[in-house]
């Protein structure tokens, strides 16, 4: 079982070939959106060029769209291990988040308990905050240890009562790259008869998402995070979906999943979110779509550890930088951030920018966490690897972390 060289992985991205400050662009703002294959950008245009029609209708351009959405739906399913029929899409992760919460509010009230983390980007937070005024329910926030960027086990214990209707938590933190037992969560808030929401969002893009494994009832992830186009992913159970009180119109379809799908949807970027998992499962030499996709991201991984620790050592022996979020060894994504004394994330990121080097700086809709750790809109630095990362980018990080922690660069 082998997987493709970085070298050919690398090949595939167009953006790798850009050149800023008399240097190769390395890439490490894949948290906040990845680049895209070449493969998956023809995709799109292929099907704008020779396919675009709506849905439904009897005529080829429109049967081929039918086609492709539903072709979309299998290999995200096969991504995700779920069933076709689970398998949404929306506008972003954000939009879908708030269209179930809303959807699962309609039968809750004053009584009604929900969770949430102070990991979680508040695309996790803020739908569920949202019923607390719609709906009068209660929401409760899960504390993180700030030491190690990890949830409060405790303090989610404490919180789950016969109340719960839902947990809803990020198995991945975009801000700290903590990875967190979503399973633990869910078999929780499944005890008092409660539903599971899981944001993959930062989770989907370097670990196989299972949703059986994770035992989760809902789950939402958005494609531009994983090598696609900005296309927002829903799974959820299909009884359960065919339950939700969705606002929609009286003629759309009413089954599982069209029924979640308010209005005609972005069928240039289905088309590509199919070609990029194909993608991804083309990197191994498996012929079936879940056992080459387990190959490519076992190696992936792999590959990412290997940076994240490269990066953190690397990071940690810079005396002005301090870090932030599990260190190698603990369950987590390769994203790390960290600050630079006496130095503004953003003219960091703007100096390592001049380098070539492409880092994010902020908060990250992750703002719980920065004011936990003690930082204010101005946030964190943030590097991420992603499948077309390496080791000499890692290294050119490095340097110019050095460089402008010891101010031998100019901000």
């Amino acid at each position: 079982m082998s997987v493709q060289s970085l070298d050919q992985i690398r090949a595939a991205f167009p953006a790798l070939d850009r050149v800023h400050g008399g240097a190769r662009v390395a890439y490490f703002d894949g948290p906040g959106g990845t680049q895209v294959p070449r493969v998956v950008a023809d995709a799109v245009a292929e099907y704008l060029l020779h396919h675009n029609a709506n849905t439904h209708w009897r005529y080829p351009t429109s049967e081929e769209t039918d086609a492709a959405i539903q072709n979309a739906r299998e290999w995200t399913a096969a991504l995700l291990g779920a069933e076709a029929n689970e398998v949404a899409f929306g506008a972003n992760m954000t939009t879908l988040t708030f269209h179930v919460a809303r959807a699962l509010g309609r039968a809750w009230g004053v009584g009604d308990e929900i969770i949430v983390t102070e990991l979680d980007h508040h695309a996790n937070i803020a739908p569920w905050e949202a019923l607390a005024i719609e709906r009068g329910v209660t929401v409760r926030t899960a504390r993180m240890h700030p030491a190690t960027g990890e949830l409060d086990w405790n303090d989610l214990d404490r919180l789950v009562t016969p109340r719960t209707r839902v947990i809803a938590m990020g198995a991945a933190s975009n801000a700290l790259g903590t990875i967190t037992d979503v399973r633990r969560a869910g078999d929780l808030v499944h005890a008092v008869g409660g539903l599971l929401f899981v944001d993959a969002v930062h989770y989907a893009p370097h670990v196989l998402v299972d949703v059986g494994a994770l035992r989760c009832d809902l789950l939402a992830c958005s494609a531009y995070k994983f090598y696609g186009p900005h296309v927002g992913v829903l799974y959820g159970r299909r009884a359960l979906l065919e339950s939700l009180d969705v606002p929609k119109l009286l003629p759309a379809p009413n089954a599982a999943p069209d029924r979640i799908e308010t209005g005609t949807q972005n069928h240039e970027g289905i088309a590509g979110v199919s070609r990029t998992v194909r993608f991804l499962a083309s990197l191994s030499e498996m012929d079936a779509p879940r056992p080459a996709l387990e190959a490519t991201f076992t190696a992936l991984h792999a590959r990412g550890q290997q940076l994240v620790e490269q990066m953190w050592t690397g990071l940690a022996a810079i005396p002005a930088v301090t870090l932030y979020g599990p260190p190698p060894g603990r369950p987590r994504t390769p994203t790390v951030s960290f600050a630079v004394s006496g130095r503004r994330p953003a003219d960091v990121a703007a100096a390592l920018a001049a380098r070539g080097v492409f880092v994010t700086h902020g908060d990250f809709y992750a703002a719980t966490v920065m004011a936990r750790l003690g930082h204010g809109a101005e946030g964190l630095v943030r590097a991420g690897c992603a499948c077309y990362s390496t080791g000499e980018e890692v290294a050119r990080l490095l340097d110019g972390v050095r460089a402008i922690a010891t101010g031998s660069t100019s901000l």
